[in-house]
């Protein structure tokens, strides 16, 4: 994915779906690797009878690595995926 700099208000508050079309939820906050100077990951709030609610148990916000977006424009687009799938890729994350 091409780099560009956009300003943390641009992310939050956009809506979030998977790349098959389901609907997720919408961005809530940004988490920084700072010594990278890079986005590590995305909080998605995942809204009641959302896919994401319904993938992870309805938990109010979700973290999705960086690695799972596709798409960041008028909406951000991310990877269709399973919960384990998540929770290994966060896993990698804390250990880099």
């Amino acid at each position: 994915m091409s780099q560009n700099i956009l300003d943390f208000s641009d992310i939050t508050g956009k809506d979030v779906f998977t790349n098959k079309g389901s609907y997720c939820g919408t961005v809530k906050d940004i988490e920084l690797n700072l010594g990278k100077f890079a986005v590590r990951a995305v909080v998605v709030g995942a809204e009641k009878g959302s896919y994401l609610a319904q993938k992870v148990g309805g938990s109010k916000n979700v973290v999705i690595p960086y690695r799972m977006v596709q798409s960041v424009d008028d909406i951000i687009i991310i990877k269709d995926f399973q919960t384990s799938q998540v929770d290994d890729a966060e896993q990698e994350e804390a250990e880099a």
